[in-house]
């Protein structure tokens, strides 16, 4: 079962701002979105940062790696002009500054936890642990007053690393978990059984590699199915077709918030 929204701003604002920085989280509002998805990874002090590559370049310019980069010298980093030079100077965000962005917005988070090769395990436990501990109130709301965990407002994880999912469950039990695959096609010992061992309440995969019959699979065994990175509104609405509940997109600007309704 999917409880979340439908459609879900890529990195925080697609293709129209430089992506995992608040200024994507404002864009991103802007046109709006009230759900988007970011990556986070560690630093070299184990401060989680938003950032999809572990080494520089693409999003930041110069030579290095996040791994081995405190989270000092990573913000003070332009995460901005290599999207445009009107974004110069836009810094790499903390996890927290994030959180707090969204939270303070009403905007809900799926947070794709990224680690960096050789962190895995280490990722998904600070990242665990921080966010139980900014969400402490809406953990402890929901078990006092027996409120379904979609229905807190807490955010979802999600992951490729099967062993950062594993470490941010033990870490924060109470945040659901989506088992993110690239294909259900290539899993073993099967994506059910990978899911069902992570406890995890949806499946996010490709959507070039997803077949109907996949899809309906994934929706019989009770799962939500999120989708990424869907930015052709006709493959949008194929997919919604197939039972997909939801998925991102890059093009918030051709297909909006409100395009399953």
């Amino acid at each position: 079962m999917w409880f979340y929204p439908k459609i879900i701003a890529h990195r925080g604002g697609g293709t129209l701002a430089p992506e995992n920085t608040l200024a994507a989280l404002r864009c991103g509002m802007s046109h709006g979105f009230h759900a988007v998805e970011f990556d986070v990874m560690l630093s070299a002090d184990d401060v989680p940062v938003l950032m999809h590559d572990p080494h520089f370049g693409r999003t930041v310019r110069g030579e290095g790696q996040v791994a081995q980069t405190s989270a000092a010298d990573l913000i003070r980093l332009d995460a901005g002009s290599w999207f445009d030079a009107g974004f110069g100077g836009e810094p790499v965000p903390t996890y927290e500054q994030a959180v707090y962005f969204c939270r303070s917005n009403g905007i809900w988070m799926n947070v794709e936890i990224k680690p960096a090769p050789g962190n895995e395990a280490k990722t998904g436990w600070i990242v665990g642990e921080i966010t139980r501990r900014l969400f402490a109130s809406e953990i402890a709301a929901a078990a006092q007053g027996g409120t379904p965990r979609h229905a807190a407002g807490l955010p979802l994880f999600s992951s490729f690393s099967l062993e950062a999912l594993a470490e941010a469950a033990r870490a924060a039990p109470e945040i659901p978990r989506g088992l993110l695959l690239d294909s259900l096609n290539a899993v073993a010992p099967g994506w059910h059984e990978q899911a069902k061992a992570l406890e995890a309440v949806a499946i996010h995969t490709n959507h070039r590699k997803l077949s109907r019959g996949q899809a309906a699979a994934v929706k019989q065994a009770g799962y939500g199915l999120f989708c990424y990175t869907v930015n052709d509104p006709a493959r949008a609405r194929e997919l919604l077709g197939w039972g997909v509940d939801a998925f991102c997109t890059d093009r918030i600007d051709l297909i909006g918030p409100d395009f399953a309704a």
